[in-house]
């Protein structure tokens, strides 16, 4: 898995745990809900870091937690 599968993966696992929807990730972040969608998008993802950390903080998540994911443990090289 590469790192962009594991950060919308994380995101995923964290709103169905919670119970929480995309629309409302969004809106508890303070961005829009097409940035979150178009994250979540296997053909369009293009994730910042502050999405990231602004998602985190609608969640009430450090990003020392967020990375904390099973998902981040055996990601594949990047470099190809």
């Amino acid at each position: 898995m590469g790192v962009k599968d594991a950060v919308a993966a994380r995101f995923e696992s964290i709103c169905r745990e919670r119970s929480i929807t995309i629309n409302e990730l969004a809106c508890r972040s303070g961005v829009t809900p097409s940035s979150v969608y178009s994250m979540l998008d296997p053909s369009r993802r293009n994730i910042s870091i502050v999405l990231i950390k602004k998602l985190c903080d609608g969640l009430d998540l450090s990003l020392h937690q967020f990375f904390d994911g099973a998902e981040f443990d055996e990601l594949e090289q990047e470099i190809q």
